[in-house]
């Protein structure tokens, strides 16, 4: 048998394992990011299935638009399985400004806390500021009370 065609049907006998190793890191990550919604749980806030990840490299962004509602407190919360990343998220109202009331970071972690002043749409900015990996899978979540 040629090489080629040996490496060929390697890859393609392989192919499935290499999807799966994708598939569970992404799924790690967004444990991570439930992980850290953990104690904002406890205080009563409500967790939404929806969530949003993929993988950023070092410096990247990328926008999340959900619509928030004014007399709502939210918890945004980021989870990365790439240990010693640091991933933030900042929260923006419809005209660009930042409206964290509070924002941490701690390990695998980070989360933004807003009160909107006005209901609309809002754009929750996920970075990679820093990480050992040149691709960093995330996930973020948000919980209302």
């Amino acid at each position: 048998m040629k090489p080629l065609l040996k490496f060929l049907l390697a890859a393609v006998a392989l192919a499935p394992l290499a999807l799966s190793d994708v598939c569970a890191t992404v799924n790690d990550a967004l444990s991570f990011a439930y992980e850290g919604a953990t104690p904002y749980v406890k205080q009563g806030f409500t967790f939404r299935e929806d969530a949003w990840g993929g993988d950023l490299g070092l410096g990247d962004k990328k926008a999340v638009r959900t619509q928030l509602f004014k007399g709502n407190s939210y918890w945004f919360i980021v989870g990365t399985d790439i240990k010693n990343a640091v991933v933030t998220v900042h929260v923006y109202d419809p005209k660009g400004q930042l409206v964290d009331a509070d924002f941490w970071h701690r390990g695998r972690f980070c989360g933004a806390f807003v009160e909107p002043k006005q209901t609309g749409a809002y754009w929750a900015i996920v970075t990679v500021e820093k990480s050992p990996s040149e691709r960093t899978r995330w996930a973020l979540v948000y919980g209302l009370r």
